[in-house]
């Protein structure tokens, strides 16, 4: 795959997404079921290492990059992380007093309600993968229902969720 290509697919997911993992579905589709360069499991570390991280939630189309093309592939997911705050800087300063207009809140409203669903639609095939067996089941109820009602750091549900799986690993 040429270094454009990968720069212009991780765009489209960055410039189609409000949130950081809003750009996954396309992500997957692209780089899993598409194309096949990317397995289930890569696409899991990917986001894991992503949110590991400080900063965006959306850094792991960073991983992405690297997964894909190395260290040049992570140089254009980074690129694609940061290209749509340039042009929503613009946009959000001729927007203006529009962005108060009752139908433009219905709208992005529409797109949240949309996003959240995409969401959840592809993190289904990935907790499928990382899903295997009482361990990681226990791991990821937890961190639902930790993530649902509670304000933890997300960080911390993944570095619990590694101690969990070397104590599982070590006992078994």
């Amino acid at each position: 795959m040429s270094l454009l290509l990968l720069y212009l697919l991780l765009l489209k997911a960055t410039l189609t997404s409000f949130t950081g993992l809003g750009s996954l579905p396309l992500i997957h589709n692209d780089f899993v079921v598409q194309r096949n360069l990317l397995t289930e499991q890569e696409l899991n570390a990917a986001v894991a290492a992503g949110r590991t991280v400080p900063g965006p939630n959306g850094l792991y189309v960073v991983s992405v990059g690297y997964l894909v093309a190395g260290t040049p592939g992570a140089v254009c997911g980074w690129i694609a992380s940061i290209t749509p705050a340039f042009l929503i800087i613009s946009w959000i300063a001729w927007l203006g007093r529009r962005m108060e207009h009752p139908a433009m809140r219905r709208a992005i409203d529409g797109v949240m309600v949309a996003a959240a669903g995409l969401i959840v639609a592809a993190a289904i095939p990935l907790a499928r993968d990382a899903v295997t067996g009482p361990v990681p089941s226990v791991v990821a109820g937890i961190s639902t229902v930790l993530v649902g009602f509670t304000r933890v750091n997300t960080l911390w549900l993944i570095v619990g969720g590694a101690l969990a799986g070397l104590v599982a690993g070590f006992l078994h």
